[in-house]
């Protein structure tokens, strides 16, 4: 590298990796568990955000009472979602997910008067109230950071978002190694099998998308708090593919895989910036955003022929399936 970044760079990226660990684990459950071809997940990201804000901002709620009515939003978006759509074949409901992803994210454009529409967060409140959702927030921060003596917010949101993240991650493997979630695994496999059985498995798949849902809409808070300000160009459908590239590099089925991918992803993303040697620096610094993403998109070609189970799966598992 010819030039190192700084350490406040990386606990940025930290941060992001740590919210898009808890984005992608909502997708693993989906698709990694429940076979759920979800291309939407952003939808339930931005739900999340977007309640949260409008509650603490319009309606003067706490930020700790409005924040997880923002996770229950995302779930509810998840169930509204599924109920008409989870008997669709696969490839048909992955096309109802982009669509479901994008009439949100419009939704959000041209609701002028309750989101701020293509403005933003800013445009939710008079100056300096717009982002009230982060001042309690930023409080609880600040105490933190005096607790751990942390040099920088950042640094205290790498701990927070990571302690957030591996609680849900530890809490979905213990949830997935029950019944439930053999059962999971087994509509996964075999969906017509499992039915057999007597299992439900709409009711099954509704509940996977739902929690997935859910988990999209902490991420979505994280993301309010570390950034103050957001618009729905934040919630493109890109977010989504990007946490596909994370379970995909982490191996489907794996709960713990889901952070190694985000950790992964985040130094090719982030780190690529900082490579001055060829090809890389034959190009200037604003056309390698476009060449971060061509390299993440051979590595992840590279893992289809190479690896396809990802870097944690298991091969035996994709045969037997």
């Amino acid at each position: 590298m010819s030039t190192l970044a700084s350490a406040g760079f990386w606990e940025f990226v930290g941060v992001v990796a740590g919210i898009y660990t808890i984005l992608a684990l909502g997708l693993q459950l989906q698709f990694g568990f429940a076979g759920l071809l979800n291309f939407g997940q952003v939808a339930f990201m931005a739900i999340g955000a977007y309640t949260m804000a409008i509650l603490v901002v319009k309606e003067g709620w706490s930020t700790w009472l409005a924040a997880p009515l923002g996770v229950a939003a995302a779930a509810v978006g998840g169930l509204v979602l599924g109920l008409p759509t989870l008997r669709l074949r696969s490839d048909y409901f992955a096309i109802v997910t982009i669509a479901f992803s994008e009439i949100v994210r419009y939704v959000a454009m041209n609701e002028d008067a309750l989101t701020g529409g293509s403005q933003g967060t800013i445009a939710l409140g008079p100056v300096g109230q717009a982002a009230q959702y982060n001042g309690q927030w930023a409080q609880f921060q600040h105490r933190m950071q005096a607790w751990l003596g942390l040099p920088s917010a950042d640094a205290t949101m790498l701990v927070i978002v990571w302690l957030a993240a591996l609680a849900l991650l530890a809490s979905a493997w213990a949830v997935l190694r029950t019944p439930w979630g053999r059962v999971l695994r087994s509509i996964r496999e075999d969906e017509d099998a499992a039915a057999s059985l007597g299992k439900n498995a709409f009711a099954y798949k509704l509940q996977a998308l739902a929690l997935g849902a859910a988990l999209a809409g902490v991420a979505g808070l994280f993301y309010a708090w570390q950034f103050s300000y957001f618009s729905p160009d934040d919630f493109a459908p890109l977010l989504t593919f990007f946490a596909w590239m994370i379970v995909l590099l982490g191996g489907l089925g794996r709960v713990f895989a889901v952070p190694v991918g985000a950790v992964v992803f985040g130094f090719i993303f982030a780190g690529t910036r900082f490579l001055g040697f060829a090809p890389f620096s034959w190009f200037a610094s604003d056309q390698r955003a476009y060449l971060r993403l061509i390299i993440i998109g051979l590595v992840i070609l590279a893992l289809v022929v190479l690896r396809p189970q990802g870097l944690l799966g298991k091969r035996e598992e994709m045969v037997l399936e």
